[in-house]
């Protein structure tokens, strides 16, 4: 029976969750707005299956050799609508057209942030873009194993925690499985997104009708969060807007983000994608500032996918060891910030900007001056 005793232990994944065979787990949302799996004692009938399929528990070990690529995607468009490179759309796009079916992280009508599963090229702008929030994984795992039972090509993405938690949940390889994770800083609380959005629409006096944790209209490298209303925005940066101060300041994540089971060299996953941070100090001349995607091939799968997009993609291989050097989250946990608990507790009773400018740093004038000034010499 699945006991969780320390919430580090704990990554939220929802395998235990979707592998109980009475349904005698419920994942219950907690004082920081985290969701814990609670067992049923009496409805349990000890078959020792959510242990068996914890990815903590059990934390695979794989011997690879990861292949490292800098690349974006040729359609402009689509490249200016994605977080970087654009590079999950054409993934996504190949096995829609297989009549497979892609799970990925979207907002719902209130712009909570949910797994779902699409089935249409046209529905995968949902699932394009960043989430800067801990996705609901809901019964996705059980939804994705009946696909692959029927023989269908099936396209799973989140963060490394949520496919190493599918992996374990089912419990042998799949040759028409395919994963994708990323590069993940942590995973914010749905909970601090909720008071930050209540934040917004009492200051804003209007409800959005689209979020986005990183627009462009200021180039890649300088993105805003944006909420776009009927008649106005609102549009800040990352470093002033006060929701990703909470973020990159590693106030609002998970217990587990800390210290974590699954920032690793060798992953299980077939590709990882992530932001080329440091591309200028590798390859100068292809930041546009645009975006540019750092691709991680960790299989021979992971090479087809790619292989299949590579008439529509811009590619050249780098040396991993250089790209990891400036993409650390890739293998190092966050640092967990002194004023956290302080910060979740002033948050239940102290309005949302005065808790966050209370325990947030604040960002050097001179280092603004100096992004500026290599944000004005790369344009």
């Amino acid at each position: 029976m699945i006991n969780i005793k320390e919430k580090i232990d704990c990554c939220g994944c929802h395998a235990c969750f979707n592998a109980c065979p009475v349904n005698a787990i419920k994942m219950i949302e907690e004082e920081k707005g985290f969701k814990y799996p609670v067992v049923d004692k009496e409805k349990c009938i000890n078959c020792g299956l959510c242990d068996k399929v914890c990815p903590i528990i059990n934390n695979k070990k794989i011997e690879n050799t990861p292949v490292a690529y800098a690349c974006y995607n040729k359609d402009e468009e689509i490249r200016k609508n994605s977080s970087s490179g654009g590079i999950f759309t054409l993934i996504a796009s190949n096995i829609i057209k297989n009549n497979g079916v892609v799970f990925g992280v979207a907002f719902d009508n209130e712009f909570n942030v949910k797994h779902i599963m699409v089935e249409k090229v046209e529905d995968l702008e949902k699932l394009r873009g960043s989430k800067y929030v801990q996705s609901d994984i809901g019964d996705t795992y059980k939804k994705a194993k009946e696909c692959l039972e029927e023989g269908r090509e099936v396209l799973f993405t989140g963060t490394p925690c949520q496919i190493e938690g599918l992996k374990t949940y089912l419990r042998k390889d799949y040759e028409n499985l395919y994963t994708q994770d990323i590069i993940c800083h942590g995973v914010p609380s749905p909970k601090v997104w909720n008071k930050y959005k209540e934040y917004r629409e009492n200051k804003d006096k209007d409800i959005p009708i689209n979020i986005s944790f990183r627009n462009k209209d200021n180039g890649w490298q300088y993105f805003n969060l944006k909420f776009l209303y009927n008649k106005k925005e609102y549009k800040r940066n990352k470093i002033e807007d006060l929701f990703m101060k909470s973020f990159l300041q590693n106030m609002s994540l998970r217990d587990s983000c800390y210290a974590c089971s699954f920032k690793k060299y060798n992953r299980l996953s077939d590709i990882t994608l992530a932001d080329f941070w440091g591309i200028d100090n590798i390859l100068s001349e292809l930041n546009d500032n645009k975006g540019i995607s750092l691709v991680i091939v960790n299989s021979e799968k992971g090479q087809a996918m790619i292989k299949n997009i590579k008439d529509n993609i811009f590619v050249k291989e780098v040396n991993i060891e250089e790209a990891l050097k400036f993409n650390p989250s890739m293998i190092k946990s966050a640092s967990k910030n002194q004023h956290r608990e302080d910060f979740f507790k002033d948050l239940e009773c102290e309005k949302f900007d005065k808790v966050v400018n209370k325990y947030a740093t604040k960002t050097n004038i001179v280092v603004k001056i100096l992004r500026k000034i290599k944000h004005t010499l790369i344009k």
